[in-house]
């Protein structure tokens, strides 16, 4: 596996993986109902364009394997981790945990003072293992569809 920077051509992979993960890793705590309502099918083609411009905005980094994405994670100028998915066939291989480093140690680069994220109930275990405080739960709404998920943040030490 190696990690690199977000290139344009990247997008569809990204996209499709999002979909995927979300509706295969989280549906063990979220409801079908509340997982169509976070990665709804017929928002793909509009996320393309979306996301695609805050990817090129954001600091970026892609997993591959074998030249296949298995993973990406996003984070803002400003220190807010956006998004973080590994594909579903490649959960507990390290590939959150590189991209995480990665993120963390660019973060301290350009001096932030810490990261802030809002994590889903699947992945709060993961942020809270990697130093992630919970500030508080959440309740949010997309579609109509209430959805848990935690502000968490974790502060960056100077290295």
């Amino acid at each position: 596996m190696r990690i690199r920077v977000f290139q344009s051509a990247d997008i569809n992979q990204m996209v499709s993986l999002f979909y995927e993960t979300v509706h295969a890793v989280n549906a063990r705590d979220y409801t079908k109902e509340q997982l169509n309502a976070w990665a709804p099918k017929d928002e793909m083609d509009a996320k393309l364009i979306n996301w695609k411009n805050s990817f090129v905005r954001n600091i970026t980094y892609i997993a591959e394997t074998n030249d296949e994405i298995v993973g990406f994670g996003d984070m803002t100028q400003n220190g807010y981790l956006d998004r973080l998915f590994v594909r579903k066939d490649f959960q507990g291989q390290g590939i959150a945990t590189a991209l995480m480093n990665r993120l963390e140690s660019e973060a301290r680069k350009i001096g932030l003072p810490q990261i802030e994220t809002e994590a889903n109930i699947t992945a709060k275990p993961f942020f809270e293992r990697r130093g992630y405080q919970v500030i508080e739960p959440q309740t949010v709404e997309r579609k109509g569809i209430t959805l848990v998920n935690f502000k968490m943040s974790k502060g960056l030490i100077s290295e």
